[in-house]
């Protein structure tokens, strides 16, 4: 999966060499820290925008809470998170490469909170359950996987009574989560669509 690179000599006049990405953290106690997002194709950290957007939407609910990052890629949400009071949060992230990507920067940080599991979301999702009071969802677009993981997460026991799902898809998708998720806030940016529900208990 690794990216083919050029084999014409990076020191050319007139271009510019491409400079590694970069992770800023909004809020919390890590405000403000950038860390190094690996290069692949298709890793796409939620835009600054939204992510501000969502934990105004969580206002102080995260002190305290055990959150799941179940489509970690960068380890954006998870580690705002983290950065905002969440008493542990587990990364998951099927791509080893990424997940060590997510181990290094959580330990730059200090942030002894935060768990990285290099597995794929439906193997992590068939093990024995235990709850989560808050999950984030941002699987890879087209690939048919939001409706599927959000009724695996709601039938498998993998959500508190009174949990929070935030779910990220491609805007022209219209998924179907189960009854009881009540759509709470709701907004788009670029391509993407980004929702976020209160579970209702049966």
């Amino acid at each position: 999966m690794t990216r083919q690179r050029s084999s014409r000599p990076s020191a050319s006049k007139g271009t510019p060499t491409r400079q590694p990405g970069k992770l800023r953290i909004i809020g919390g106690d890590f405000r403000r820290r950038q860390l190094p997002v690996l290069d692949r194709p298709g890793l796409r950290p939620t835009p600054d925008r939204v992510r501000e957007t969502l934990f105004n939407w969580l206002g102080q609910q995260l002190y305290g809470q055990h959150v799941l990052d179940l489509f970690a890629g960068t380890g954006a949400l998870g580690i705002e998170a983290l950065s905002r009071g969440a008493a542990h949060v587990d990364f998951i992230e099927r791509d080893n490469s990424i997940a060590a990507y997510i181990t290094q920067n959580l330990a730059t940080l200090g942030a002894t909170r935060g768990q990285v599991t290099a597995c794929d979301a439906n193997t992590f999702l068939s093990q024995p359950p235990r709850p989560y009071h808050l999950v984030f969802l941002d699987p890879p677009f087209h690939q048919g996987l939001a409706t599927s993981c959000c009724n695996a997460l709601e039938t498998l026991g993998w959500l508190a009574p009174d949990a929070m799902i935030y779910l990220e898809t491609e805007r022209s998708l219209d998924p179907m989560p189960p009854t009881n998720w009540q759509l709470h806030r709701e907004t788009q940016a670029g391509e993407s669509t980004a929702r976020l529900y209160q579970r209702q208990t049966p």
